[in-house]
């Protein structure tokens, strides 16, 4: 009986540690959370008026046979976006798992859970920077018009809803032409293929940083979820344990006041 106790305890004991760390990694995530949104949100915005301009250009029938419309056979390349950290519910794996779909591709990994499993120098996602989303689109534009890379895709998370996000594979380049007509017309100097060739290097580093503040939110929202969960579930675990604990402890009291007077009969 008294090996229970101690047992019992010990369990308790841990549990009550793990629920404090769970609690601490919520409030923090919940911290983050507001600033990230609010970084989501003018990011998201800048990369839809990049995105509108070059579908702008993508209807000039100047840019129709331009190499940024072609489809060409060839080797790809994925920008990837992961977090830096697990314990965010099924985010990174539901990546992972886009990934996996995806054969014969470059891949270049932003988040540490992403680089460490393709064995790539370690990109943060959390603290990715517009600096580094620009130099990661000139590479990429640069190889795309060179040949070395036909198309270029990207693996993030869009955030629905506080309850709901949603992991998706987009295509960068080349660009659909699947444009609808827009109203009004625009004109482009000195013509719309110069300006094509100088505005897509600003889509693809828009886009890209876009992703990663969006899919960043993401993480947060999945592992402040995450650790509510943790927090009920080891609340109740508690509770249960409580309730074991003084079922046994009644016990042992019991058996010793039994014993003692049925030594004092004697």
């Amino acid at each position: 009986m008294g090996a229970d106790i101690k047992a019992l305890k010990t369990r308790i004991k841990s549990i009550d540690s793990t629920l404090q760390i769970t609690s601490a990694m919520g409030l923090v995530a919940s911290s983050k959370l507001r600033q990230a949104t609010s970084r989501m949100a003018k990011s998201s915005a800048y990369a839809l008026c990049t995105e509108k301009i070059i579908n702008m250009l993508s209807l000039c029938e100047e840019c129709q046979n331009g190499i940024y419309m072609k489809k060409r056979d060839g080797r790809k390349c994925v920008v990837v976006i992961a977090g830096d950290r697990g314990l965010a519910g099924g985010y990174n794996s539901f990546v992972f798992k886009k990934l996996d779909a995806i054969e014969n591709a470059d891949i270049y990994p932003i988040g540490r859970r992403i680089c460490d499993r393709v064995s790539k120098p370690f990109v943060s996602s959390e603290f990715f920077s517009s600096a580094e989303a620009y130099a990661l689109a000139d590479e990429l534009a640069d190889k795309y018009v060179s040949g070395e890379y036909t198309e270029i895709d990207i693996i993030g998370t869009k955030y629905v809803s506080a309850l709901k996000q949603e992991t998706y594979v987009k295509t960068l380049l080349p660009l659909s032409g699947k444009t609808e007509k827009m109203q009004g017309s625009a004109e482009f100097e000195p013509d719309a293929p110069t300006v094509m060739n100088s505005a897509v290097n600003e889509y693809l580093a828009s886009a890209i940083f876009a992703s990663v503040k969006e899919s960043f939110v993401c993480e947060l929202t999945e592992r402040r979820a995450a650790m509510d969960n943790a927090d009920r579930n080891a609340r109740q675990m508690l509770d249960e344990l409580h309730i074991q604990y003084n079922r046994a402890r009644q016990g042992a009291v019991t058996q010793e006041i039994t014993e003692i007077t049925a030594g004092s009969g004697e």
